[in-house]
């Protein structure tokens, strides 16, 4: 198993340690069950940024903590793709389609807004982000908190993988 966590601070606000959200977040898909290759983008980002995306992709105004973005299916090619037969350039080269890993979609968090959760929650800005990095990356395996019965599931594997890869046993 490959699990491809690419991570990316886009924002200055706050100081993120990207090596260890990449490693919590590999950390919780294989917990979760992932055997296969996959690949995952993690995205720190600035206030603009997440209120931009909670606007268009929820229709909600302001910015947020975390949105998750599961990709749900591969695209379907479109057009001529040349590695796919016919003539020209790679023609008759059979596409392996078990070397291509499966793309689960993107976690952005938004720290500066993480900030202001952890303190009026009396946490750390750490344990904050540790909750968004783990709740976004469930909702891309499909778990959601929509009903109270999904919300108690998805709150206790929360607490589950934060014990277990965030904070240090007592």
């Amino acid at each position: 198993m490959v699990v491809d966590v690419f991570a990316a601070d886009e924002q200055s606000e706050r100081d993120i340690d990207i090596g260890r959200w990449v490693k919590l977040a590999r950390d919780v898909l294989g917990a979760q069950g992932v055997r296969e290759d996959v690949e995952v983008s993690l995205l720190f980002v600035d206030e603009p940024t997440i209120a931009e995306l909670h606007e268009r992709f929820l229709g909600e105004p302001g910015p947020t903590d975390v949105l998750a973005f599961p990709i749900d299916e591969e695209p379907e090619p479109g057009g001529r793709s040349p590695d796919e037969g016919g003539t020209g350039p790679g023609g008759g080269l059979p596409s392996d389609e078990s070397d291509v890993p499966t793309l689960l979609g993107d976690v952005v968090v938004c720290p500066s807004v993480a900030a202001r959760n952890a303190v009026a929650h009396g946490v750390s800005l750490e344990d904050e982000v540790a909750l968004l990095v783990v709740h976004g990356l469930l909702h891309l395996l499909g778990m959601d908190h929509g009903a109270d019965e999904e919300a108690e599931t998805m709150e206790s594997r929360e607490r589950e993988l934060l014990a277990r890869f965030h904070r240090a046993a007592p």
